[in-house]
């Protein structure tokens, strides 16, 4: 297969064009034939013009690359290694949505042939690829895992808005159904991830071991959210703990804050399902999340006890929450925790106005049903500072200051302006 690709006798699909599929498929395209296939013909569109629906890449990226983007079935056909690369998310009872990873599996059942292989990325929970996913494909294709077709899964690492830790310098790791398919998987991933391959000895192991990637850091910044609680209470500084703790050159640094995202906010919670239909009750990983979950809800409630000290009512005070996406410098709005913030302050009257120079707005009011301004306007009880935008990052006392009056509070829970005065600004952080 590996050669077949190489010498483009044989075609690689991906499916999903997203954060993740995107820049795979352009990667795979600039040494072998791709088609790149997505279910949103308006992303295809946009993507035929050299545009990223997802503002990752640039218009340079699509050129002289060997990829067609489609959203027809057919033309998936025409590939003979197909990766796998949708969303994982989660449904409002916290619990694994497979339906677009199941979705995409029965797309793959409807072009397989004999001798394809079938790689997944998505993140899900040990056990997934072969308990949920291969049967599904075996239903819709008529063939037998194993016998007919070969299956892989190699974990995605991508980190949105990074340009330092990319798919070419992230050691990958990859898995097979056999022998024959590891070693297939991982020659045709070593074409496009310049840091290698970490060959994993099966496909649950791999996939085990990223969920654990993401559950690992989930409890590290829950810990550290507690904390920050606590010392709150006690009238110190966390960032300054946590400076005089890491000195210690075993200790391990992290930073409170909102824990959200396609990926550390929602893989545990694949983790705990599926211990929890082996009947057992993860105690550490779901304290964790409670933790984290909890942190938009703790930020608005504190922010509201702070303007109440003020002597002000809140009924009817004035709010602005300053980003909206799940981390700096993205557009990307999936699970962002600054949402929790937004219906905490509304649930006590208050007027909130969000504004956010990453974000689309109709995207925000489609998916939250929030209003996103397109800068502040007026005066404001206080201001929250949700997201470390690089737009933020140098602003001045004196730039709150003419959105506040001199009592004004500022709520920064990424510690954005830690360590400088604000001398007539009442300066929070977490």
């Amino acid at each position: 297969m590996y050669d077949r690709l190489k010498d483009k006798e044989a075609k690689l699909s991906v499916i999903g064009l997203g954060y993740v599929g995107l820049p795979i498929a352009i990667e795979f395209a600039k040494d072998i034939s791709v088609i790149g296939f997505d279910i949103n013909q308006k992303r295809v569109d946009m993507m035929r013009k050299g545009i990223d629906p997802s503002r990752e890449l640039g218009p340079e990226a699509f050129e002289g690359v060997d990829i067609e983007f489609t959203a027809d079935i057919e033309k998936l056909k025409e590939a003979h290694f197909h990766i796998v690369a949708v969303p994982t998310p989660i449904n409002e009872q916290k619990l694994p949505d497979l339906r677009p990873v199941i979705s995409a599996s029965r797309t793959v059942g409807k072009v397989i042939k004999k001798g394809d292989y079938v790689v997944f990325e998505s993140t899900v929970y040990p056990g997934c690829t072969e308990e949920d996913c291969i049967p599904v494909i075996e239903e819709e294709s008529g063939l037998k895992f194993g016998v007919d077709f070969k299956v892989g899964y190699s974990p995605e690492r991508i980190n949105p808005g990074d340009k330092v830790n990319t798919l070419r310098t992230i050691k990958k790791i990859v898995s097979g159904s056999d022998d024959e398919a590891l070693d297939q998987v991982a020659k045709v991933y070593e074409m496009v991830v310049d840091a290698g391959v970490h060959r994993a000895t099966s496909l649950k192991v791999a996939e085990a071991g990223k969920i654990i990637e993401n559950v690992q850091r989930d409890l590290n910044i829950a810990l550290v959210n507690e904390l920050s609680i606590i010392f709150s209470r006690m009238g110190i500084n966390t960032h300054d703990v946590l400076e005089a703790a890491g000195t210690k050159w075993n200790f391990h640094k992290y930073s409170p804050g909102l824990v959200g995202g396609h990926c550390i906010g929602v893989d545990p919670y694949y983790l705990t399902h599926k211990a929890a239909q082996l009947g057992y009750h993860a105690k550490v990983i779901n304290s964790g999340r409670y933790v984290n979950d909890s942190m938009g809800f703790y930020v608005g409630k504190q922010t509201v006890k702070k303007i109440i000290a003020k002597d002000k009512n809140i009924l009817g005070s004035r709010v602005l929450v300053m980003g909206a996406t799940f981390k700096e410098d993205v557009a990307d709005i999936r699970n962002s925790k600054v949402v929790d913030v937004y219906k905490e302050l509304i649930s006590f009257g208050v007027d909130v106005d969000l504004v956010d120079p990453h974000a689309d707005a109709e995207e925000v009011q489609h998916e939250y049903g929030m209003v996103l301004k397109p800068e502040p306007k007026g005066k404001y009880d206080a201001v929250i500072v949700c997201v470390g935008h690089q737009e933020y990052i140098n602003l001045s006392e004196d730039y709150f200051l003419k959105l506040m009056p001199t009592d004004g509070i500022l709520v920064d829970i990424k510690s954005v302006y830690r360590g400088r005065t604000f001398n007539n600004i009442d300066y929070w952080c977490l």
